[in-house]
């Protein structure tokens, strides 16, 4: 935070010397800028969990929670308002291609037993396309919120989309 005040004081220093060409990418840059900070302030917050037990519709971080909770609870935190239910991100956003992925972005998983309805839900926290990893509330044998790599073939086999969730 303190480092977008300094960008932004250090703007407002040079508009007087710029012009509006200058000024545009100034913003686009500070733009560029403030979204790796907010993503990175996600999952900062977000491995703060990290360990907290799994319980199935749990949204508590004292009681514990499932993927949705999980997801939805980090994002609640930052002021980002998502569904509760897993069942109701496969409708939401636009799929990005694996290149596209980020930091902060959320991956959809299928179910375990079949691939119509939405059963899983993670953050990406190390964004490499289809080897990212993921921060989720995993109910799997760790029974916890853990980090998991995408390309594991549990995960790969159920991979549904990746969605950006975020304005920036």
């Amino acid at each position: 935070m303190k480092f977008t005040i300094y960008i932004f004081t250090v703007v407002i220093l040079f508009s007087s010397f710029t012009t509006k060409k200058d000024e545009k990418i100034i913003r686009n840059q500070i733009q560029q800028i403030q979204s790796i900070i907010d993503r990175d302030a996600i999952i900062s917050y977000s491995k703060q969990y990290l360990g907290t037990p799994y319980i199935y519709a749990g949204n508590n971080p004292k009681k514990g929670f499932d993927c949705s909770g999980f997801v939805n609870y980090v994002f609640k935190y930052f002021d980002i308002s998502l569904p509760r239910s897993s069942g109701a991100y496969k409708n939401i956003g636009k799929a990005k291609s694996p290149e596209d992925f980020k930091v902060g972005d959320i991956l959809v998983f299928y179910g375990y037993k079949d691939r119509k309805n939405i059963g899983h839900l993670g953050i990406i926290c190390e964004a490499n396309g289809m080897k990212s990893k993921f921060i989720h509330a995993s109910s799997g044998k760790i029974k916890s919120v853990t980090i998991s790599a995408l390309d594991s073939n549990h995960y790969s086999n159920r991979f549904y989309k990746c969605i950006n969730v975020l304005s920036k």
